[in-house]
């Protein structure tokens, strides 16, 4: 493959995660540069992939859903090529950042998690961040694994509702 156009799609995806306060996901990140044909989805895993094995991008996956974030070393290196991208790509990001970013940011602040517990129980943690700052971190241990997996499908519909009847009983 030629590298050329490889370096060119880590740029933009490195461009996107910083001009962002928060990570974005795979899917975020694909659906964008995929809607804009700028490339496949293999080529775009393929530059994916690249950036977390060499430090310029760090992942972490929870339910299924990997969330990306520049690291120091990838705000250099774009800051170093940053001019290999047109200014056309960088105002296509800026205004499906300017349309998508309340959406964006939501579905990457809530969070919702279950692992199985030493006694065989299933906890779920459910998180709701504003910026690194957690504003809810709740964690519920339930019987099976299927409540634990319906209660973070709920929380994810849910969690507006959810924040403001806490705030409201507790403040």
């Amino acid at each position: 493959m030629n590298q050329e156009p490889l370096t060119l799609y880590k740029l933009i995806v490195l461009y996107m995660l910083d001009r962002v306060t928060f990570p974005l996901t795979t899917a975020q990140i694909s659906e964008f540069i995929l809607d804009k044909e700028y490339t496949n989805f293999l080529t775009l895993q393929t530059a994916i992939s690249e950036l977390m094995e060499t430090g310029l991008a760090e992942s972490r996956t929870i339910l299924n859903r990997t969330q990306l974030q520049i690291t120091d070393e990838g705000r250099n290196t774009l800051h170093y090529f940053e001019n290999r991208i047109s200014d056309a790509i960088k105002s296509d990001i800026i205004d499906y950042f300017k349309n998508h970013k309340l959406e964006l940011r939501n579905e990457s602040s809530i969070q919702g998690n279950f692992y199985k517990l030493v006694n065989g129980e299933f906890e779920a943690q459910l998180v709701a961040k504003d910026k690194d700052v957690d504003l809810v971190n709740i964690r519920i241990s339930v019987p099976t694994q299927e409540l634990a997996a319906s209660i973070c499908a709920n929380w994810q519909k849910k969690n507006k509702e959810i924040y403001q009847y806490l705030t409201e009983q507790l403040f």
